[in-house]
């Protein structure tokens, strides 16, 4: 969870400095915190089995992922007016 919110804060914040439209930065804040899950399953599947430990830690660790990037789709969102008064500047 520290994880994703120190990425996502610190890609949008630095989109915000170097001007770019809301639009653009409030999904490459996202894009910069993912933690790419899904890639992770399916190596866990192919190297360990499908009834593995490793296997289900790793969708364990998707379900706990959904919801703190959904947090900061609703931060990110929040934060519109403050952001675009930067770039309006």
């Amino acid at each position: 969870m520290i994880q994703v919110c120190f990425n996502s804060g610190l890609a949008y914040f630095l989109n915000r400095q170097f001007g770019v439209a809301h639009c653009v930065a409030a999904p490459s804040a996202l894009i910069g915190a993912s933690n790419f899950f899904e890639l992770a399953v399916a190596t866990a599947i192919g190297l360990f089995g499908f009834d593995s430990g490793v296997a289900l830690a790793t969708v364990v660790g998707v379900l706990v992922e959904v919801p703190v990037m959904l947090s900061v789709v609703r931060i990110v969102n929040k934060m519109k007016n403050w952001y675009e008064r930067k770039t309006a500047s």
